[in-house]
């Protein structure tokens, strides 16, 4: 998974809230995360392009929706609302209005992360949205198509001290199946080939349990996409804050079978169209995230 510093205006929430948001949201994801399907927050809405709608491949358009897989602990990318069963966020938003530019409803369903691009394949799903960072192992076994610019970003306890550049023998708090776990894994190796202690690297399901357990002191810091650790710090109240400045920016890209070929350059053609519309402006405006926007939606840029 999931830039630049993005703005925040969404109001604060005080930190016993956070943790019981965070607790109701690990209640409502059952043993098959998988399996729990939700209703979306409404979104702008987009007329659709016949021209686009056209390219959309038969299996999908024949019932007039497309099946999405989401990890909905993401915040502010797509996550649960105050409900339990609401999935918001720009992610959300955007590939809503991306749908309806393609004559489509969207219909989101909660995922375990990394189960997502094996659901693509296996046609469980018919499109992934999860701020899905590209890169080239991704882009061996699926089309992805680039709609927005994140960095990774760090944060702890406020006053913390911590080094994002010396991290030996910390306890570090990453959502699994994320190119985060990645960046950590190469920083602990760098530790004990210098003959430091390793990094204790605690991965989780979701991002709100790894904020959890930097809030509550079980680790001593987290790092995630910069918009979703911007987000976690505002959550806190003043509990956490960030450290560092934000390091190698990448697209996120929407997720599809391999070789859509039409299908995949549908979503780019739709993205751009939302682009200059101006409803992908102000979509990105609305949670606060417009640093990340991008001009060039392309497939597998």
């Amino acid at each position: 998974m999931r830039s630049l510093p993005v703005g925040r205006s969404r109001r604060m929430f005080a930190t016993v809230a956070v943790l019981a948001a965070v607790a109701a949201g690990l209640a409502g994801c059952g043993d098959d995360p998988s399996d729990t399907s939700s209703e979306s927050s409404p979104a702008p809405s987009a007329s659709a392009d016949t021209s686009l709608a056209d390219k959309v491949p038969d299996a999908i358009k024949a019932d007039g929706k497309i099946l999405v897989g989401t990890d909905s602990s993401y915040a502010p990318s797509e996550f649960l609302a105050e409900d339990g069963k609401t999935i918001q966020g720009f992610d959300v938003d955007l590939f809503t209005a991306v749908a309806q530019k393609l004559g489509l409803k969207a219909e989101f369903q909660t995922a375990d992360f990394d189960a997502i691009i094996p659901g693509i394949s296996s046609a469980k799903y018919e499109i992934g949205v999860s701020s899905f960072t590209i890169n080239d192992e991704r882009k061996k076994t699926v089309d992805m198509i680039s709609y927005f610019s994140a960095g990774t970003q760090w944060a702890a306890k406020k006053g913390s001290t911590l080094d994002i550049e010396n991290a030996c023998g910390k306890k570090i708090a990453v959502q699994q199946g994320t190119v985060q776990v990645d960046d950590i894994t190469a920083r602990s190796k760098k530790c004990t080939t210098a003959g430091k202690p390793a990094i204790t690297i605690d991965q989780y399901d979701g991002q709100d349990q790894a904020t959890a357990a930097v809030v509550s002191g079980k680790d001593d810091a987290t790092l995630a996409d910069s918009p979703v650790a911007a987000y976690a710090v505002e959550k806190t109240n003043g509990q956490l804050e960030l450290l560092g400045d934000i390091y190698e920016a990448a697209p996120y890209g929407y997720v599809v079978k391999k070789d859509q070929g039409e299908f995949s350059q549908a979503l780019a053609d739709a993205t751009k169209a939302l682009i200059a519309d101006g409803s992908y402006k102000t979509i990105l405006e609305k949670w606060g995230v417009e640093a990340g926007a991008i001009t060039d939606p392309a497939v597998n840029p």
